[in-house]
């Protein structure tokens, strides 16, 4: 059957349009379908950390991107009291290579992402399109859409990347049901611009107030975010106004000093898919996971699952990797995201306790252990790497800058990486230093000024990097790492080269 393009993404969020700019990038034809006629203007996620800003250099944006943020300098949290209970610093330059998290407004974001995708060649995103039925056969999905102008046509394609959020059509399409890992609580959020105040100290607040919880976050420019619990009792249509929204915020956002661009209520809600795939269908985002935002991740999440499945679905298209490369996708970023969705349900029972004899336990439990208050990133479940029996395979890998100050993965692009010292290589047979030498999905590199830094990091003469910057393993000697490199999902990656046809152009990112 002939097909309108190899990826149908549905849903022009963030997510949706982040993985049309890397399946671009990707050299993968792809339309993704968006039911709103215009770009959302008002913002909902505001946060995000180094891995995610690095995914945008991946494609060249990542200095873009840095002038429309604002680094999180600082984040703590207080009592009823006024106690501030735990404080990070966290402006610094991080592992990733960018500061480590980032506060922006999402518009000036998701237009970055539609430009670049207006950019490329191989992709297009159509707005006011509106999916109708999904259909799946043996080797294409068949989308029923209705366009902009009202008629209805069918796309198909090989593959379906639903990210169209936490109402997704195509999961209730697919009848995949979701599990609950939280309660469900209405808070309040109000964003707009602060004048002539400085507002609450600090970019990230959590006012663990037990008769009134609540959170501050200063973004770029003069713009703030604060969001309140619903308590029982509250007037939704009041609490929403000016005079509401200085009561609830003690005389911080005022009508004389702040200008509300929005004024919401959002019900926080911690749930995960039961399956990620089906078929050739695949869920992304909030389709296929939804966490309190008290961690930052839910966006994050999202386009992490993207930054996944494109370079499996890229190296599937071509015939370098078999299909099965593409079930790896759940069973690694599921048990990922369940831990971030487990994680902020937890700290979101705790912030928003208005038990006061809870909120008392509470803070003695963070005073004595300030740790539990921003957990440690999680692994990937299984899959392409060789974690848990390797403590740093599944895990990110970090990003030196070189001495030039450019960043690592400028010289490695969208392949994999093998970092090795020249003792180690030059320990493997010829025939697989031959073979990688020809691979052109690899990249290798022995310098210690380019990768002495990610060798200390893992503690380990070799390790290897894939696409998605994750860990795959590392090794002590040649016989590990021969094994190791045998690991990887590219058909006849050790063996003698052989003539191919030529491969798709690729769109190269803009340094």
């Amino acid at each position: 059957m002939s097909q309108d393009c190899e990826v149908i993404v549905v849903g022009g969020g963030p997510v949706g349009v982040m993985a049309l700019a890397l399946l671009g990038h990707a050299g993968v034809r792809a339309v993704g379908i968006e039911r709103e006629p215009e770009m959302w203007r008002q913002a909902r996620a505001v946060h995000f950390d180094g891995e995610t800003v690095r995914s945008f250099q991946a494609m060249g944006l990542g200095e873009e991107l840095s002038a429309r943020v604002k680094p999180m300098c600082d984040y703590r949290m207080e009592n009823e009291a006024g106690e501030t209970l735990v404080s990070h610093a966290t402006g610094q330059m991080g592992p990733q290579g960018w500061h480590s998290e980032v506060l922006f407004h999402q518009p000036e974001v998701d237009g970055l992402l539609r430009a670049e995708v207006a950019r490329l060649a191989d992709v297009e995103l159509r707005l006011g399109t509106t999916l109708l039925d999904i259909e799946q056969g043996d080797d294409s999905v068949r989308c029923t859409v209705r366009t902009l102008e009202g008629t209805t046509r069918t796309l198909t394609a090989r593959w379906v990347i639903a990210c169209d959020g936490g109402t997704s059509t195509v999961r209730r399409t697919l009848g995949v049901s979701g599990e609950n890992l939280g309660t469900d609580d209405p808070w309040l959020v109000v964003d707009g611009h602060l004048r002539g105040t400085a507002g609450i100290e600090g970019d990230m607040v959590f006012l663990g107030r037990h008769t009134r919880p609540a959170l501050w976050i200063r973004l770029p420019g003069d713009r703030v975010r604060m969001e309140f619990k619903v308590l029982p009792g509250d007037d939704p249509e009041e609490i929403g106004t000016p005079e509401g929204i200085a009561r609830l915020s003690r005389g911080v956002l005022t009508p004389q000093n702040f200008e509300p661009d929005r004024s919401v209520i959002y019900t926080f809600r911690a749930r995960l898919a039961t399956s990620w795939r089906v078929g050739n269908v695949f869920l992304a985002g909030d389709a296929a996971h939804l966490a309190p935002p008290l961690f930052g991740q839910g966006l994050c999440a999202g386009l992490r699952d993207v930054a996944n499945l494109v370079w499996k679905l890229r190296l599937v298209s071509r015939g370098r990797a078999p299909e099965s490369l593409l079930d790896t996708y759940e069973s690694e970023r599921r048990d990922h995201a369940r831990y971030w969705v487990e994680q902020a349900a937890t700290m979101a029972g705790l912030v928003q306790t208005t038990d006061p004899a809870m909120a008392a336990r509470r803070d003695a439990h963070i005073r004595a252990n300030p740790a539990d208050s921003y957990p440690p990133a999680p692994a990937l479940g299984p899959g392409v790497h060789t974690g848990p029996a390797d403590p740093h395979g599944g895990r990110l890998s970090m990003q030196p800058m070189l001495p030039d100050g450019t960043r690592l993965d400028d010289l490695v692009g969208r392949r994999f990486l093998l970092a090795a010292t020249p003792e180690l290589q030059a320990g493997l047979p010829d025939a697989v230093r031959e073979a990688l030498a020809e691979e052109p999905e690899v990249a290798v590199l022995t310098s210690p000024q380019h990768v002495g830094q990610l060798l200390t990091s893992v503690e380990a003469p070799a390790v290897l990097v894939r696409p998605d910057r994750y860990v795959l393993g590392t090794a002590h000697t040649p016989e590990q790492l021969e094994a190791m490199l045998r690991l990887l999902p590219l058909a006849g990656a050790l063996e003698p080269r052989r003539e191919t046809s030529a491969p798709r152009q690729e769109t190269t990112a803009r340094h």
